[in-house]
């Protein structure tokens, strides 16, 4: 994997799209991108936490010029999420271990600890997700926490799928969660790059 300096319930709802965290705008937010076999991810950091993750065409990514200024590829969190990354998509990795701070509501934030609990290789439905969370009529406001997850990967919202076993919407595109699964099943994707996406 390359690093490189870029060159670039109605709760959920009613969110504001996923930005830098205000508190750690003033600690001096950074990014970098790096190349991953489904393109270009931004990472995005402040304060030694990993703030964003975001796939160069994805839904609810915050406005570029809040990622902050260009930051050193060599420094953490950024060395260690692109290690952690590389790793992951060897199929050597299945659990990432990386400080992270995630800016949402509290319903957000609770939705995005529970993503953290699926298992690698494994999916589970926005109903499943939601009755784990104690709100079992919730899926809805579920699927759009899930949506607006900061930290993509990293949180495994692609290991959440529809009631019938579809895939159903990811902000980075169906065909960089379907990579995802079959790469953490470890199909044929494990060793391949999403066509026309590697980076």
């Amino acid at each position: 994997m390359t690093v490189t300096a870029p060159a670039a319930s109605a709760e959920a709802a009613a969110a504001p799209p996923p930005a830098v965290p205000a508190a750690a705008a003033g600690r001096g937010a950074g990014h970098v991108t790096i190349g991953s076999p489904v393109g270009p991810l931004t990472l995005i950091a402040a304060g030694g936490r990993l703030t964003g993750l975001y796939m160069d065409v994805q839904r609810h990514a915050p406005d570029p010029a809040a990622y902050g200024a260009a930051g050193d590829p060599a420094a953490e969190p950024f060395a260690a999420a692109a290690r952690q990354l590389d790793a992951y998509f060897a199929g050597q990795l299945e659990v990432f271990d990386l400080p992270l701070d995630l800016a949402g509501t509290p319903f957000q934030r609770r939705v995005w600890a529970e993503l953290q609990r699926i298992p690698f290789g494994e999916t589970v439905t926005y109903g499943e997700l939601a009755a784990a969370l104690g709100k079992p009529s919730a899926s809805r406001a579920v699927g759009l926490a899930n949506g607006r997850n900061p930290v993509s990967i990293v949180v495994p919202c692609h290991r959440v799928i529809g009631s019938d076993g579809s895939l159903t919407g990811y902000g980075g595109g169906i065909d960089r969660k379907r990579f995802l699964l079959a790469l953490e099943r470890g199909g044929a994707a494990a060793q391949a790059e999403l066509p026309g996406l590697g980076g």
